[in-house]
């Protein structure tokens, strides 16, 4: 009876730290990283490492000097030698280490047997980077950071930079316009994808930019953030007239890099540039972010009479993504669907758009119009993506790399109060004023009747 006793006196304060451990890591599952799966994880791989390296055939033949002293100093057998280990460094979403390739080893090696050094050491996921040639970034991370998203602290800003989103191995997804100019973004009803733009309304908004929107569903998402737009057109009419003042625009800023580029024999090389980024500061014009919205309107025309518009508008805006980068105009492409089947030029328009952000989608056809030539695995990850995972996308460019990204919650409210509050930020371009929004006056609030407000006294 005593010792039954004693076990439940034992046993019913383990139960709750192992009932409050397990609650910890469905709901808080940062808090129990960092103080239950921090720790073990550390631990186990520090008493695994050679040994896991070894399974996963990562080890390489000792040298002839290690050979010589192990047969000299002991009678051990002489085994294999894993990659050289650095100090372990642990983050809030989990560890970090850097490993020295022995000779015969690449990257590519590590990275097929990520997933069984994840299932060894009971991590979330392990991902490979290359720092340099011969060493290379092993970042294990402890848990799903795209289900609840937390965007890290010490995430890159700048002219142009905007940290929209946190890729799945807890490292940041920046949307830098300097280094991909364009992009499209793809998803269904309730994917994200207004989401996606949300942020990045907002994160353009206090820096010096022009924004301008073609928005043809009314304006119903581009329309709160008008106090921050330089332009916005809310239906096909108004952007078959936006647009020609976009390309003069740019014909402008080429003429005026062309006349800062009278070059002579004295001339030094700073000053001679094919885009505004050389100009001085005091000549350089604004840069301008177009978004568009619902593309798939621009394209699709109900007449035989609207051809000829739809036509010029796809032109423009073809010309705005092959020549608008130089003059400091870039693109972000959005829509619902996005296939061949949209009429001419649709494919034309696709090519010129370095960056691509799947979210989810209806169709197959529409996650290979946006990634199939970037990779097939990418395509496939964008086609599982689950209706419960609203922001989860996955994102790549042209040059074949691609990972999967969610964007935080932004309320509509909070974006919008961000562009009232840079609204002195919107700068003067006249040949957009004709095109910038009307901005809705906030109602006074008054005091409810009966009750009269009262002066403020020390």
């Amino acid at each position: 009876m005593s010792d039954l006793t004693t076990l439940l006196e034992v046993g019913g304060p383990v139960a709750a730290i192992g009932g409050g451990a397990a609650y910890a890591r469905a709901k808080h599952p940062a808090a129990y990283w960092s103080t239950v799966g921090l720790p073990v994880s550390t631990v186990r791989l520090l008493s695994s490492y050679g040994s896991v390296m070894e399974a996963c055939g990562l080890t390489v033949a000792p040298s002839r000097l290690r050979i010589l002293a192990v047969k000299a100093m002991t009678q051990r057998e002489v085994r294999p030698v894993p990659p050289r280990r650095g100090i372990i460094r642990p983050t809030t979403t989990g560890l970090r280490i850097r490993l020295r390739l022995a000779p015969g080893q690449e990257p590519a090696d590590f990275a097929a047997s990520a997933e069984r050094l994840r299932h060894a050491w009971g991590v979330h996921a392990v991902y490979v980077t290359t720092v340099k040639p011969g060493v290379v970034d092993l970042r294990l991370v402890g848990y799903d950071v795209l289900r609840r998203v937390r965007m890290p602290r010490k995430a890159a800003h700048g002219p142009l930079k905007v940290p929209v989103a946190l890729r799945e191995d807890a490292t940041p997804f920046v949307r830098d316009y300097r280094t991909i100019p364009h992009q499209l973004t793809l998803g269904a009803t309730l994917s994200g994808k207004s989401m996606y733009l949300r942020h990045l309304v907002a994160g353009l908004a206090p820096q010096s930019v022009a924004l301008v929107g073609i928005d043809c569903k009314r304006g119903v998402e581009l329309a709160p953030f008008a106090p921050r737009l330089t332009a916005l057109a809310t239906h096909p009419e108004q952007a078959a007239e936006l647009l020609p003042v976009l390309v003069n625009e740019m014909e402008d800023r080429y003429d005026l890099i062309k006349a800062r580029q009278g070059i002579t024999p004295g001339t030094p090389d700073e000053e001679i540039t094919s885009d505004i980024w050389g100009l001085p500061d005091h000549e350089r014009p604004v840069p301008i972010v177009l978004f568009v919205d619902e593309v798939a309107e621009l394209f699709l025309v109900a007449t035989k009479k609207d051809e000829e518009r739809r036509d010029e508008m796809v032109t423009q805006l073809v010309r705005l993504a092959q020549l608008g980068r130089a003059a400091g105009i870039y693109l972000e492409v959005c829509g619902q669907r996005f296939g061949s089947e949209l009429g001419k030029g649709a494919t034309m328009l696709r090519a010129q758009l370095t960056g691509r952000v799947c979210h989810r989608v209806n169709d197959e056809a529409s996650a290979k119009m946006a990634l199939g030539d970037i990779s097939p695995e990418a395509v496939q990850a964008a086609c599982s993506i689950a209706p419960e995972r609203p922001g989860l996308a996955v994102a790549g460019d042209t040059s074949g790399g691609w990972s999967r990204i969610r964007t935080p919650y932004l309320s509509l409210g909070d974006a919008a109060e961000t562009c009232r509050e840079s609204a002195h930020l919107v700068p003067d371009l006249p040949a957009l004023k004709p095109f910038r929004p009307d901005v809705p006056v906030r109602p006074v609030e008054t005091a409810a009747p009966g009750f009269l407000p009262r002066p403020v006294t020390d």
